[in-house]
């Protein structure tokens, strides 16, 4: 059974979150919260696996709760799903660096939604291309990255610097292993190395990663 808990000001969202959510049978609300200050704490308390996190709320906003919850021991398992009204919300970079682990539309398919939740709680980040590049296309407007730091990735092989750039891109494991001629499990293998040595928690903060080293540019 996994475990969730919905947070958002607005009630009668959480109450649709809540009644879709138990519908599926294995997956389970803990508990609701109506703003982030509330929500680390429940968080703390009831240790669920995945939150699903609304963006702007008063008081303590969600991506000042998505920091305080994955960077407390409480948290360390708890993955954060990110549900915004707008695609290209300007807080979403700003939550993605904050450690969640991906971000979903309010409008989302029910059953799209649930598989996220599943998809979130197995340890994998919800980067999908299309979500990616919706991300991407953010960065297009940038000039220069955010942080020019080449130390960052001075760890890593050229290899895995391939791989890391093609994350960067949207590319799926099967992408990647296309395009650089290799074969799906190598991929995956060089991605779980990205993740261990820049000790990242999935696959949203290595696209974080390559644009903040500037490996990646918004061109």
């Amino acid at each position: 059974m996994i475990s969730v808990v919905v947070v958002d000001d607005q009630a009668l969202v959480r109450a649709g979150f809540r009644v879709l959510v138990d519908s599926s049978s294995d997956l389970e609300v803990l508990g609701e919260a109506g703003d982030g200050i509330e929500a680390v704490q429940m968080v703390r308390q009831l240790r669920p696996e995945v939150v699903l996190m609304d963006i702007r709320m008063p008081g303590m906003d969600g991506i000042e709760a998505t920091r305080q919850i994955v960077g407390a021991p409480e948290g360390a398992e708890t993955r954060v799903l990110i549900v915004t009204t707008f695609e290209l919300d300007e807080y979403v970079y700003a939550a993605l660096r904050a450690g969640a682990s991906g971000f979903l539309l309010k409008d989302t398919p029910p059953e799209e939604l649930l598989d996220a939740i599943r998809v979130i709680a197995a340890g994998n980040a919800l980067l999908a291309p299309s979500v990616t590049r919706t991300l991407i296309a953010e960065f297009a407007g940038r000039a220069a990255p955010l942080v020019k730091n080449d130390d960052m990735l001075e760890m890593i092989t050229p290899r895995e610097r391939e791989v890391l750039l093609h994350i960067a891109r949207g590319r799926s494991n099967r992408e990647i292993a296309d395009e650089l001629h290799m074969s799906s499990a190598t991929a995956k293998t060089h991605v779980s190395r990205l993740l261990s040595k820049l000790g990242a928690r999935d696959r949203a903060q290595l696209v974080v990663i390559a644009y903040e080293s500037g490996l990646a540019t918004g061109g």
